[in-house]
Formats: C-alpha cells, structure tokens, sequence
C-alpha cells in the first residue's frame, strides 16, 4: 500500500474539453498524459515523483478505459527500455523515475534509446529534487541530455506550463525523432493551481496494432554500421529540427519590456524563484510584471543560438540563473556569443552560488549584486527587503538553540529494522567492529546515532557488492545490509548473485518490511499483502536458494532481538564457505499503522471490544543509566525527572506515540537491563469481565500500596 491513496483525484481525470481541473503538479502531468494519447506508462518510484507513480497505479481503471498500458516497472532501466515500444512503432510512451539516481540505473537503455531515435513520442519525465530537500547526492539530470542528446524541457512551475511542457514534448520528440525529458523540481510536483482541461484522448495507435504488425528497420538498431549513421542524424537532423521546432512553437517565452540594459536568462524551473527576488527588489509585481526583460528557457536543451544571440544584443549585461553545478548553460552561452563576437557580459556563477538550491532569499542577493555591478539605478529607491528567517533572531529562540541537541533523522516509531541494529550493536560488544556496507533505504539511518553501524553506501541493491573486495582470508567478514525494495531493484543479481558466483565469505543481511518503505510504501515482489493488480507474496528466501545460497536463514520477527543477535552472531561465525545470508522479516510500522488505524477505530465506533497494546517505565525500577535509550533510539523513549531524591539522573519514560511494538523491552531483555519496562493493555468497549477484573486489580494493587506506604520509616520534621 502506497503512503497515500489518490482514489479521490483520479475522478477529476475523467474531466473534458473546457472543464477547470484543479490540483496538485503530479495530477495535472497525468492528465496531460491523457490528454495527449499517450499509449504506455511505466516507471519507477522515489521522490519527488513517488506520488506520480501512486497517481498512475490509482488511476489504472481510467486509463484501461483508455486503452492505456501501465505498470510499475522494476527499475529505471526497466522503464527506460520500455520506450523501445516507440522505436518502431508510432506509439507514445512515457516513462518517469528519480532526477540522476534513476537517470544513473537508465543511462544504458537511455543511450541505446536516443542513439537509435524513435518514431513514436517519447517522454521520460525526471522527478529532479536538486537542493537542501534532496535525499541523494547533489547532482543534475541536464549531462545526460547532453551526453545522450536528448532535449530537456524545464517549465515554469505552474500547472498550465506542466501541462503545455506534457504535450509538446510528445510532439517535440516525433517532430526530431529524439526521446524527450521533462524535468519537474519537488516544488512543480506539488505545486497547486489550475488550467483548462481538454478530452482525454485514445491512441491514435495502439500497442495491439503494433503486435498485430511488427515492423523491423535495421537503420534503427544500434548496431555497426548504423550506429555511426546515428551520430550523424543526431547532429544534421534532429537537432536542427528540434531547433525549428522550439523556435516555431515559441516554447521558450520572453517577459518584461523588449529593451533594456541588463537582462536575466533563467531555466524555467527557476521562474517563481526569480520573480519572487524581483518582487522584493521592487522590480516585479504580484502579477509577474517585470521591470528586467527576462528570456526564460522552457527548454533547457538545445539552447536556441539565435534566440539567446538577439535577446543579449544591446545589453551591457546578462544574468544566467542556472541551478546546480557545473555552469553547463553558461559556458555554453559564452560559447554562443563569443562566436558571433557579442561583447555582452556574461554573469551567473560569479553573483549567485555554484552549488546549492537557488531561493528566493539566494536569488535576491545575487540579483541584486548584478544590478549593483551593471545597472544601479534600477534598484532606485529600493523597498526594505524582509528578513526571511525574523524568527530565528529572537533571543528566545537563540536561548533554545543552545541547550536543545540537534535530531538527526532517525527510524519511525516502532520500526522493525530498529531491533535489528540493536542486535548488530550487541554482537558488535561481543566480537568486536565488523565493515557494515551499507545500501539504499530507510535503514541507512543506523549511520547516525545511537546505532552508529555503517562505513559505505554505493547505489540501490549495491549493498553486498560493495563489500566483495574484502572477499579476503581474515579474522572478522564483512557485513552488507540491504532493503527489500533494493532487493528486488538491482541486489537479487548485481549483489547476491555476484557473492554467490564469487563464493563471498561474508555476510548478507535483507531487511524485509513488506514494502518499498522508503520510497512510499508500493507493493513490492515479497510483500505480504494481495494485490489484485499484481503477483506479490515470492519469497526473498527462495529467490536466493535459487540461485544457489545454501547458508540462508529466515526470522520472521525482528523484534526478537534475542534471537536476531544469535543468528548474527552464527553468521559471523560460521566455518561454512560462500556468502551467509538472513532475511529479517516485519512489517513497516508506518505502512501497518495506515492500515489498521483506520479498521481499529471502525470497530471501536462499532462497539467491539478491542485492545490496544502500551509500554511503560516503572519509575522506581529504572536506574537512570539510559542504556536502553542507547540500544534502541525510539523517538518514544524519552526521559523525565524524578522526584526520587536518590536518583539524581532523569528516568526512561515512554510517551504517547508508543504503537506497542514491544522493541524497547526486548533490548532490555536482550541487553540484560534492568527489568523496568512493563505492558499495558488499553481496552476499549471492556466487557463487564474487563470491568470486574480491573476493579480486583485496583483493590490488590491498593491494598499493596497501602501495606507499603504503612511500613516506610518516617522522619520527623
């Protein structure tokens, strides 16, 4: 189950011709896809497109009423080479994955794809998250269209812009037989607005007719010596007819008066950005009124020669707001005007940052630099401009951040991968520090503290590999963790078939939660749940007996710290020979709580009797040593202030966001703590046995209470 269901918003893709359609991004590139009688749709999830991808398995029906074809693929490279449906064959086909992460795992079937030029449209649509809300490295998809020569649409971030950008790159890439990337930052996908709708449309030819008759053209296989014909063509005839295209359609726009002294060349991902700077510079207005001509490119790439060529002469000065490192755009715009020997100055990097998101507040300080260098007297008689972060200079809040520590990211309340770290640290006292190669995904949280476990990571399901050169004759064996969504994305081969084929001696530990947890919580082969849609419950543990494991052990309950600590210690310890593998098996504790929160509150409305698990802290048992703390890490497990006069410490407490997963105990017990956690049963509609019951306890309990009270040694004043 993904972390959100779209059911409601799927009904607004069935709006027609002149029809208002409201929402967020990720629907609206939907409904342009819809629009636009597109015939496949694949794709891999991850932020900040894991939403799109929800969106589409949401809207399955719609589409099929369409004659539309989509499925979640295994990878990016799956997906990219899906598009080969459009080589051949008139048929649009779209595709969509993680900014460079995903780009990176495509790129093979990315470049045999643009090599070998396709006939239908094209559309890989690039979730790009550059920036502080990134969740990988900090790089840009904009090399690959260069590398590949792919054309890269970057519109503006407003739903009518993504829309029109859906549509014409469909018609850009037939026109230049060249596949297209539209590129969408984290604020395009859930930026909210409207546009007018238009009928969806069935495909003008479909995948059945494209079975029906094959069609074979060698000129189109990458293969020598049509292969050195394609670089050719890229370079005679799609790229000049991308060129005429963009320039005819008049893709990229232009804004503010038609002359001026300085002007601003900016990528159209950036537009909201910039005129919001220009707002507080006092040289725009609410309506997008600019005082500063601005050339905003809606295609990133090909640039357009002649366009930047006229926009830049008669300008003293031009600002390249490009987001991102290297400066690809402006070198090249130097390029250009040097050639026709345009003496215009060219700035960007040297006013704005190289590296790093380009805010509002970023960008007022680098605009207004550029117009304090080159026209000074457009700043006039300039506003105060506001101070972006006011709250963070008031001494309270100072005082706050001087004794409050810093928290880091962490595990969920109740994760099960939590235990599993746990039992690593334990065997860790017991045998010493292991290499811990780690991977992609939510478990990547036990580098920080308190876990502290982990030297490397290197890519999706590259966990085990990454450790093969310590396949070394040694005292201690590496130790490699993975997810199940890495799994099943490139680790079943890349990682455990290659430690298998190369007899590795270390160990391989899968973290199996049911689901592509850190990716929104999508189905995934092994998961647990029945998909109607798609073939789920394939054991991780068969998959890798059957390519030849023999050292495979499976616990179905990580919570067993006890026990997650004996397997692991077996699996460092092992005479056998070749790679020892355990796959940890629990449910995500995020994905569970979506699902019987809602039953467990119907059936609470519904008069049932149903009984909701807590743990506690018996204050007068913990020590204050926080041992437990430091083996589990749960944001619930918190401390408080005693009023024993004996305890000089804060005592564990465990708050209200406890889900009862029970962790928390079983480190205790585990770690030969002090017996200070116990559970507690809250009942909810209690039956009048629950109610007798409950009255005997309390009647116990405070006749207990009472003996104990009568026998303390008292003090007089």
């Amino acid at each position: 189950m993904a972390e959100r269901s779209f059911a409601r918003e799927v009904e607004d893709l069935k709006l027609g011709e002149g029809d208002i359609f409201r929402g967020e991004g990720i629907l609206a590139i939907t409904k342009a896809l819809l629009q636009s009688g597109v015939s496949y749709v694949g794709g891999y999830q991850g932020s900040p497109i894991s939403h799109l991808m929800d969106v589409l398995a949401d809207a399955k029906d719609v589409m099929e009423e369409l004659g539309v074809h989509f499925e979640t693929s295994a990878s990016e490279a799956a997906a990219a080479a899906m598009l080969s449906a459009s080589v051949m064959y008139p048929v649009r086909g779209a595709v969509t994955w993680k900014s460079t992460a995903g780009t990176n795992v495509a790129s093979d079937a990315l470049s045999n794809l643009s090599s070998g030029g396709v006939t239908g449209g094209a559309l890989i649509i690039i979730g790009e998250d550059y920036g502080e809300g990134s969740s990988i490295m900090q790089e840009r998809s904009h090399a690959y269209a260069m590398k590949s020569q792919m054309w890269l649409l970057t519109p503006r971030p407003n739903l009518p812009s993504i829309v029109k950008a859906v549509e014409e790159g469909f018609e850009l890439s037939e026109a230049s037989n060249t596949p297209v990337m539209l590129q969408v930052g984290i604020r395009s996908c859930h930026v909210h607005g409207q546009f007018e709708a238009k009928d969806n449309k069935r495909p003008a030819y479909t995948l059945t007719q494209a079975l029906e008759n094959p069609i074979r053209d060698v000129n189109r296989i990458v293969l020598p010596p049509a292969s050195f014909v394609h670089e050719k063509q890229k370079l005679e005839q799609r790229w000049p007819a991308a060129v005429e295209f963009i320039k005819n359609r008049q893709i990229n726009e232009y804004f503010g008066p038609s002359e001026g002294e300085v002007g601003i060349i900016l990528q159209g991902g950036v537009y909201n950005g910039v005129m919001r700077a220009l707002q507080q510079l006092g040289l725009a207005d609410v309506y997008g009124n600019s005082s500063v001509p601005l050339y905003v490119m809606n295609v990133s790439y090909p640039m357009i020669d002649d366009q930047i060529a006229d926009f830049c002469i008669g300008k003293q000065a031009v600002l390249m707001v490009e987001e991102g490192a290297p400066e690809y755009i402006e070198q090249s715009l130097n390029t250009i005007l040097r050639r026709r020997d345009i003496q215009t100055k060219i700035a960007g990097k040297d006013m704005l940052p190289m590296g790093g998101e380009y805010t509002a507040p970023v960008l007022v300080k680098g605009i207004k630099s550029f117009l304090e260098t080159y026209q000074r007297i457009l700043l006039g008689n300039q506003p105060p401009i506001p101070d972006p972060t006011p709250i963070l200079r008031d001494p309270k809040i100072k005082a706050l951040a001087e004794v409050v520590p810093p928290r880091p990211p962490g595990f969920c309340i109740g994760c099960p991968e939590r235990p599993i770290f746990a039992a690593m640290k334990m065997v860790e006292e017991e045998l010493g520090q292991h290499h811990v190669s780690g991977d992609i995904g939510c478990h990547l949280f036990s580098i920080l503290p308190p876990f502290s476990i982990g030297s490397t990571t290197m890519g999706y399901g590259l966990g085990p590999a990454a450790a093969s050169a310590f396949n070394v004759k040694a005292d201690k064996r590496a130790i490699s963790v993975m997810g199940d969504g890495g799994f099943w994305h490139n680790g079943l081969a890349t990682s455990v078939g290659n430690a298998v084929f190369n007899k590795q001696d270390g160990v391989i530990l899968v973290v199996d939660n049911f689901y592509s947890a850190a990716t929104g919580g999508q189905d995934v082969l092994s998961s647990r749940a029945d998909n109607p849609r798609r073939k789920t419950n394939n054991s991780i543990v068969n998959a890798v007996k059957g390519i030849g494991a023999t050292w495979v052990r499976q616990i179905d309950w990580t919570y067993d710290v006890a026990k997650m600590r004996a397997t692991l210690k077996e699996a460092l310890t092992s005479t056998e020979s070749g790679p020892k593998i355990i796959v940890a098996s629990s449910e995500c504790m995020l994905n569970k709580q979506r699902r019987i929160k809602p039953l467990f509150n119907k059936a609470v409305k519904d008069g049932k009797r149903m009984v909701k698990e807590r743990f506690g802290v018996d204050e007068d048992v913990c020590t204050g040593d926080h041992a437990c703390i430091r083996l589990s890490g749960c944001p619930s497990l918190s401390v408080k202030h005693t009023d024993d006069p004996l305890k000089d410490d804060p005592v564990a407490a465990i708050d209200n966001n406890c889900v009862g997963c029970g962790n928390c105990g079983e480190v205790a017990e585990a770690a030969v703590l002090c017996p200070s956690f116990y559970r507690a049963d809250i009942i909810h509609n209690p039956t009048g046995w629950d109610r007798f019951l409950a009255r005997a306890r309390s009647a116990v309990i405070g006749w207990l209470q009472a003996r104990r009270q009568s026998r303390r040694i008292l003090f007089a004043d």
